[in-house]
C-alpha cells in the first residue's frame, strides 16, 4: 500500500513513511490512538505533499499507521508491530499474523521505493518525519524545531545541519533520535545503494496546520537545494 506523487525531477526522491493514520477495519485499533504521534508522523503526509509539489520531485509515502505496521522498521525488528507505543497498550498487535502484515503493508512499501530506485537513480533521497514536542514517557520538552538524522553517510547531512542552523532554527544532530540506530528506510534504499540521503524530522506542532506546512515548506525546499548543490561542488571530477 504506497501513495505515490509525480515528479518530473526524478534525481530527488521524498519518502514519508509515517504519512498515513489508516487502520483497515480487520485490525482493532483504538481511534483515538491514531491522532496522537504514535500513530502518525502529525504533518508529515502534507509537508511532503507540498515539498513534492514545490520541487517538482516524486515521493513515496506510506498509506497505513505506524499501529498497523511500523514501515520505518526492517522487518525483523521487534517494533515492527508495536504492542506498546509510549506508554500505549496495542491489544490488537499481541499475538498478530507478523507475516500477513508484513506481506500486505510492508513488503509492498518497500518494493516500491526499490522499483523506483532502481528506474531513476535518484541522486538524493530525503525522507521527511515529525516527532512530538514531548513524549508521555519521555524526560522533558525537546528543544529542537528540526533533526537532521542519517546512517553512515552524512554527506547531504552535513550540509543540512548547516543551513538550518543558518537560519536560526534549533536543529538536532541524530536528535531526537540517533539515525544510526534507527534509520532502516534510508539504510536499505539510499547508503546500501551508494546514495547520499538524509532524514527530516520536524517538530510535529510546528506543521499541525496549513500555514505551518506552507513555512516549512518554503525552508525546506531551500534546505534541499542547498543539500543538491552542496554535494554537486563537492562530487569527485571525472578522470
Amino acid at each position: 500500500m504506497t501513495d505515490h506523487l509525480p515528479g518530473r525531477d526524478t534525481s530527488l526522491l521524498l519518502l514519508g513513511d509515517h504519512a498515513s493514520a489508516f487502520v483497515p477495519p480487520d485490525i482493532a485499533i483504538a481511534p483515538a490512538l491514531l491522532s496522537l504521534h504514535i500513530g502518525v508522523d502529525i504533518g508529515a503526509g502534507p509537508l511532503t505533499h507540498a515539498l513534492s509539489a514545490s520541487l517538482d520531485a516524486p515521493a513515496i509515502l506510506g498509506t497505513v499507521s505506524r499501529l498497523v505496521i511500523d514501515l520505518h522498521r526492517q522487518s525483523d525488528h521487534p517494533g515492527l508491530i508495536p504492542t506498546v507505543s509510549d506508554g500505549h497498550a496495542i491489544p490488537a498487535n499481541i499475538d498478530a499474523d507478523r507475516a500477513g502484515r508484513i506481506a500486505r503493508f510492508h513488503a509492498p512499501y518497500h518494493r516500491a521505493i526499490r522499483a523506483q530506485v532502481r528506474r531513476d537513480r535518484p541522486r538524493l533521497i530525503v525522507a521527511i518525519h515529525s516527532f512530538t514536542r514531548q513524549l508521555e514517557t519521555g524526560d522533558g520538552p525537546r528543544p529542537w524545531e528540526a533533526g537532521i538524522l542519517y546512517g553512515r553517510d552524512d554527506r547531504a547531512a552535513r550540509i543540512a545541519i548547516d543551513f538550518l542552523c543558518s537560519r536560526g532554527i534549533p536543529t538536532g544532530d541524530q536528535q531526537p533520535y540517533s539515525g544510526r540506530l534507527l534509520n532502516a528506510t534510508l539504510d536499505r534504499h539510499a547508503d546500501g545503494q551508494g546514495i547520499a540521503s538524509l532524514s527530516v524530522e520536524i517538530r510535529n506542532d510546528l506543521i499541525a496546520d496549513p500555514a505551518g506546512v506552507a513555512r516549512w515548506c518554503a525552508v525546506l525546499t531551500e534546505m534541499i537545494a542547498a543539500v543538491r548543490n552542496g554535494l554537486a561542488l563537492n562530487a569527485p571530477l571525472a578522470q
